[in-house]
């Protein structure tokens, strides 16, 4: 369907088209992963283009026409989230929780929830104080992770065994092949201490603005979880991640 239509988003990437414009990576409640061109935001005279910052959220008119990127032709804003972009590691973990939505949901795949948690993020990234060290070990990057595959129907299971459905026995490893934690008589996964698999179940179980502190070492399980998930299911590794941690 061609013309133009408004829609609430989320900026989650910007780059550079040609002298003037850039190519923006949205999110949207109605219509998930939109790509987009914004004309003639880069000259020095654009009042709309400071609007269109990565992780602002806006209300936009889009032109829908013949080929794949829509081209913006309105923007007010709902939510600058300056604060997220000026601090490094907010930033850093916005890049990452945006990287894992937009490789795990295809491009017209919407979902209300998934932008609901998006949003939400943002929200409690304003104010939020990372985790020190690893960024990848972080609390709210790792959460979110978790949510997005309880959003796309993949959570893991954490209260019996994933690959024979044993109950009341002992989760000591996880893996990702058979959904969740498995027992000591099924084969595969990485070994899963007690106070990680708690740990995999507060981060899933509890909202983004009162996960509970993890240890270094739960949280170096967690994160292994999350990696192995996201292979699994969406086909990928954060790229973000792993250029933060090559320096």
């Amino acid at each position: 369907m061609h013309g133009s239509y408004k829609t609430e988003a989320v900026v989650l990437r910007s780059l550079r088209l040609g002298e003037a414009d850039r190519v923006l990576h949205l999110y949207t409640p109605t219509r998930g992963r939109v790509g987009a061109v914004a004309k003639g935001v880069r000259r020095t005279r654009s009042r709309v283009g400071a609007r269109l910052e990565p992780f602002s959220s806006v209300a936009l008119v889009l032109h829908e026409g013949r080929g794949e990127l829509h081209t913006i032709s309105g923007v007010d804003t709902v939510a600058t989230h300056h604060a997220v972009r000026e601090q490094p590691e907010r930033a850093r973990i916005a890049s990452a929780c945006g990287e894992a939505l937009l490789r795990m949901f295809a491009e017209g795949d919407p979902s209300p929830r998934v932008f609901a948690a998006l949003c939400r993020l943002l929200d409690v990234l304003d104010d939020y104080t990372p985790a020190r060290g690893d960024i990848a070990l972080d609390p709210l990057l790792l959460a979110f992770q978790l949510k997005l595959h309880g959003l796309a129907g993949f959570a893991p299971r954490l209260s019996a065994c994933s690959s024979c459905a044993a109950e009341d026995v002992p989760l000591v490893r996880f893996s990702a092949a058979a959904g969740g934690a498995v027992c000591g008589s099924c084969p595969g996964g990485l070994s899963l201490p007690p106070a990680a698999l708690a740990a995999l179940a507060a981060l899933l179980r509890a909202p983004l603005a009162e996960l509970p502190e993890l240890t270094p070492q739960a949280a170096a399980v967690v994160a292994r979880c999350a990696s192995d998930l996201n292979a699994e299911h969406g086909g990928f590794r954060l790229r973000s991640l792993a250029l933060t941690a090559g320096g």
